[in-house]
């Protein structure tokens, strides 16, 4: 799945995609109106946003469309966030960018313009400290290709190049217009008189960049001002490119003046989804390569180090389209609640400045303090640390309340995208070399060209390390991303509805709300009646947000047996086992891993053999959580040898008080006993205990497994998310720089999970609007379903990776900083357990590279 879930997304992604390999010239991609999908229809745009643009350029990164595409719809993006569209010149910029006749060239920042806010928690020291200067706007000096040094002049604190200096830019050195960073966090639109452009090589083979000087400090000019009448020049060097006419010279020595607009952040979203379209390429070149190409007389894909390699790369892709995605969409949503206008930094007081960015930032936070969104956490002696730096740089960097038009929590996302959007495409495209082998090494593949385009966009977003720096001090300062789906407003009846039904709840007594609970079916709303409440997936949404205070019961591993016993059990076990296992009363345990047959679950050995009136197992579980309590099991057992591994498998429900079962508990390596050795020694089990058909037990554990792997990726362990690592951080003295990288990085890999979650929910909640028959019937779905996000086992598989392996991370981390710390010595030890249990982080890759990428099954 793209970085778009909607169907008009995905046609919009196939249809460029399509068109992209046909033809892909500037003419004929403005023709086709991709030049103006995010802007107003007032000024020849089809009225989208930046999420609808993202999603070409996925599609135009799949293909590595060449020219001036990129940067003229970053000029574009950041001349309509500043208001360009109302009046004046920069309408008349709007028209010419969208229909074609003009391109535009971007200096993009290689610095964050702000540092991280600093944090001053309730109690205790700061615990993220920026330097002791905010940095500048800055680009690296750089060399024209001709050889000449370029001149470059010092730049003064807080600004941009000034007159003099060379500075690296994305695009052509002969495009029309012209983006600089001018200081402070405001920007200039210059055309090509007012610049010296010339081309400079780099890595990237078929993008253009350029080194500019600006000849002139431009004057405080907006947007929406009127082109200023002046003496015209007859020097053809300084004509105006679209009709032939000399350009006024005022206009040629001064420019449009942006400010509070966020280059650096749009840029970083934009060339993120290209980065999405190129390592897409890169994992679907991979498969296809590994699929086909034979090596000890067997295709490479059958190789575990191969296919796990490839899976990883599609994992990394999901988690960066996630991320991107989500920044879109946040920047999205603000710009339907905020406009920053065009104004003059001189011009514009602090009141006007917070006011205009701070926006509606309730539409987009969760429940959090104002002090902590707004940034009223920090002490005075904080911000003085930002003393004698240049003022209208100290008052974009701030970062509390809003830093160019963006709330904290939009930076927050942003910050994401550009932590894991840049590396996912240069880790794709460098693995796809590698299972390429050498023919990926040279010029007679496209694979090198997509590893420089990767490259490329890395450098262009700028270091990470800052990114994650700015990611942390947001993090750490209390800001939140709202991960809940947006409902529609058909949604309303619904929602009242429910919210009554959690009202009844909430007022009654905790032991009556219990009963209710399990009696209504609100336990597991998902099934059908009388279990659940047969609810659709835009129900069990609203459910969700609503009864979070109810204290719904985690049923533990029984969340995992009961809805096989729904789906295959007959009507008896379901009212002899439902009912007290949604009132608390019966606690199950899973008996399926062997000590001969781990994450190889197929391969058990334990035996079933046909007595009269039932069955006798006889054999041995292990890593049974949980037995030492448990009333019942679920039990897989072999009852016909001599068929197919698979085939001769069935499902039982065995009393754990049952003559013939000990249990016996296994120390952990943190000192808990919660895994279990079982031993089942002729136990016998009635024949109105076996689930479903005899011998087909498998179908009954995959669709238990499938719910296991959902229940383990939603959940990564208490204590060990992003959350709880930055609560630790506002505990603690200040962290060093690299500390600080660290925690933005696990803060990126965090939200980015939560992201995909609510992909699944929206991808689903689509799938049932158009066809609300989905949701009951998994079993249907083909390849391409597989493929996607939505899918049950390949996004739990690909969810439980990350959300496994990142719980370990954040444990390690967080120990790292307070080894004294209860808590987290005991975390550490235990979330080693999170990439063993509920199928190892290798059947993950396995099941992520056969399911998904429909690479060759083990032999």
């Amino acid at each position: 799945m793209g970085i778009g879930l909607t169907e008009e997304h995905q046609a919009l992604a196939d249809s460029v995609r399509g068109f992209a390999g046909r033809a892909a010239d500037h003419a004929a991609l403005a023709g086709q109106g991709l030049l103006g999908l995010h802007l107003p229809e007032e000024v020849g745009g089809q009225g989208y946003g930046l999420l609808e643009l993202c999603v070409a350029l996925e599609a135009l990164g799949e293909r590595r469309v060449t020219g001036a595409y990129l940067p003229t719809v970053v000029v574009s993006a950041a001349l309509a966030w500043a208001g360009a569209g109302g009046h004046g010149e920069g309408r008349d910029l709007l028209q010419v960018l969208a229909d074609g006749s003009s391109t535009a060239t971007v200096v993009l920042p290689t610095r964050p313009a702000i540092t991280p806010p600093v944090t001053t928690p309730r109690t205790g020291p700061p615990s993220v400290t920026p330097p002791t200067s905010v940095p500048a706007i800055t680009s690296p000096s750089i060399t024209p290709s001709n050889g000449a040094p370029a001149a470059v002049s010092p730049t003064r604190p807080g600004a941009g190049p000034v007159a003099g200096s060379a500075v690296l830019a994305l695009g052509s050195a002969a495009a029309d217009l012209f983006l600089v960073p001018v200081g402070g966090g405001t920007w200039a639109v210059l055309d090509r008189a007012g610049v010296v452009a010339e081309p400079v090589d780099g890595v990237d083979l078929d993008r253009e960049l350029c080194s500019v000087t600006v000849r002139a400090a431009p004057t405080d000019r907006t947007v929406d001002d009127p082109i200023p009448s002046a003496p015209t020049t007859n020097d053809p060097t300084t004509n105006d490119r679209t009709t032939g006419r000399p350009m006024p010279a005022s206009r040629m020595a001064a420019g449009l003046v942006l400010d509070g607009v966020p280059v650096r952040e749009i840029a970083a979203v934009l060339l993120g989804a290209d980065g999405c379209g190129v390592a897409a390429w890169a994992v679907t070149t991979a498969a296809e390569h590994a699929k086909v190409r034979e090596q000890f007389g067997r295709p490479i894909g059958q190789f575990q180090g191969v296919k796990h390699r490839v899976a990883a790369a599609l994992v990394a892709l999901e988690q960066a389209r996630a991320a991107v995605w989500d920044a879109a969409r946040a920047m999205d949503d603000l710009r339907t609640v905020t406009v920053a206008p065009a104004m003059n930094v001189a011009a514009r007081s602090d009141t006007d400045r917070d006011d205009a960015s701070r926006g509606d930032t309730d539409a987009h936070g969760e429940a959090r303090s104002d002090a902590a969104h707004h940034g009223e956490a920090r002490s005075d002696a904080n911000l003085d640390d930002t003393a004698g730096n240049d003022t209208s740089q100290d008052d974009a960097g701030r970062g509390g309340d809003g830093v160019h038009g963006l709330c904290d929590e939009v930076r927050l996302a942003v910050g994401v995208a550009a932590v894991l959007g840049p590396d996912a495409a240069v880790r794709c495209t460098a693995d796809t070399i590698q299972v390429l082998g050498g023919i990926g090494y040279t010029f007679e593949h496209d694979a090198h060209r997509y590893y420089r385009r990767a490259l490329s966009g890395r450098m262009l977003v700028g270091d990470p390390g800052p990114w994650a720096e700015e990611v942390a001090g947001l993090a750490v300062s209390g800001t939140r991303r709202r991960m809940e789906p947006d409902l529609p407003e058909e949604a309303a009846p619904v929602g009242d509805a429910i919210r009554a039904q959690a009202r009844s709840l909430r007022a009654a007594s905790p032991a009556e709300r219990r009963d209710r609970l399990a009696r209504e079916g609100w336990i597991m709303p998902y099934l059908p009646r009388p279990w659940g409440r047969d609810a659709t997936p835009l129900e069990q949404v609203i459910i969700h947000q609503e009864f979070r205070d109810l204290g719904r019961p985690n049923l533990g591993i029984a969340a995992w047996a009961v809805p096989s016993i729904v789906r295959y059990g007959s009507r008896e076990q379901q009212d002899r086992f439902l009912p007290g296992t949604f009132a608390g009363e019966i606690v199950w345990c899973q008996l399926f891993s062997e000590p001969g047959a781990g994450s190889d679950l197929a391969g058990l050995s334990t035996k079933a053999a046909r007595v009269e009136g039932g069955w006798a197992l006889t054999g041995q579980k292990i890593w049974t959580s949980l037995a030492q309590h448990a009333h019942w099991g679920i039990c897989l057992a072999r009852t016909s040898p001599d068929k197919s591994k698979h085939d001769g498998i069935t499902y039982f429900l065995v009393d754990m008080s049952s003559p013939g079962i000990t249990v016996r508990p296994l120390k952990e390596i943190n000192g808990a006993e919660v895994f279990n050795e079982v031993f089942l020694d002729d136990v016998f089990v009635p024949d109105d205990l076996v689930v479903g058909d005899v011998d087909a037990g498998w179908r009954v554990a995959r669709d238990t497994l499938s719910h296991e792997r959902v229940a383990l990726g939603d959940s990564w362990g208490p204590g060990s998310q992003h959350t709880d690592m930055a609560e630790l951080i506002t505990r603690l003295p200040p962290l060093r720089q690299s500390q600080r990288e660290q925690a933005g990085r696990l803060w990126a890999e965090g939200q980015a999970i939560s992201a995909l979650g609510l992909r699944v929910t929206l991808a689903k909640l689509s799938a049932a609007a158009r066809d609300p028959r989905a949701r009951h019937d998994r079993d249907r779905a083909g390849a391409s379903r597989r493929a996607s996000a939505g899918d049950p086992w390949t996004a739990s598989s690909v969810r439980k990776l990350l959300g496994m392996r990142h719980a370990q991370a954040v444990s390690e981390f967080c120990w790292s900083l307070a080894p004294a710390d209860r808590h987290w010595s005991r975390m550490i030890l235990t979330t080693r357990a999170f990439t063993i249990g509920g199928g190892t982080t290798e059947v993950q890759l396995n099941i992520i590279a056969e399911r998904a990428l429909g690479l060759p099954r083990d032999p």
